[in-house]
């Protein structure tokens, strides 16, 4: 059984599996990093001043400062705020992916795009298909001309 996990841990799949996860974890920091410090802060400067991280609905009904002193009050919230900045990352992370796949597109067409040069041709007696260059078939052994 240890034999049989090692050879399926060491397939090429599951390495470049768990590279993928790897790298879409950071990708998710570097997301939330930009959302959270650059994006948000501009918005928030731009509608007044507003800092989404910070609004919130308390349901107890007390008027609480900031998100942080009713969560230190055991107050139950709405973090609306909070709710609109992952939005916000998730429209960046998937319009980023977006990207990524349009351009891995973009190179795939291209390589469909090279035409592959015939190698073969038909016989015109027997319908065969023989080399280009040949000038008698194999098959019937009929003269070929070459054109």
């Amino acid at each position: 059984m240890l034999k049989e996990f090692k050879e399926f841990a060491v397939k090429g799949n599951v390495i470049d599996l768990a590279i993928g996860v790897i790298i879409g974890g950071a990708f998710g920091k570097i997301v939330t990093s930009l959302v959270n410090d650059m994006i948000m802060p501009v918005i928030g400067l731009l509608i007044g001043g507003v800092d989404f991280s910070n609004l919130f609905i308390s349901l107890d009904g007390v008027d609480y400062p900031s998100l942080s002193a009713a969560q230190e009050a055991g107050a139950v919230t709405l973090n609306y705020g909070v709710f609109i900045n992952t939005i916000i990352e998730f429209l960046i992370i998937s319009f980023s992916i977006f990207i990524v796949i349009r351009q891995i597109n973009r190179f795939k067409r291209k390589e469909e795009k090279v035409e592959q040069v015939p190698t073969t041709k038909k016989c015109p007696y027997c319908y065969t298909d023989i080399h280009i260059e040949a000038t008698r078939c194999p098959n019937c052994t009929s003269a070929l001309e070459n054109k």
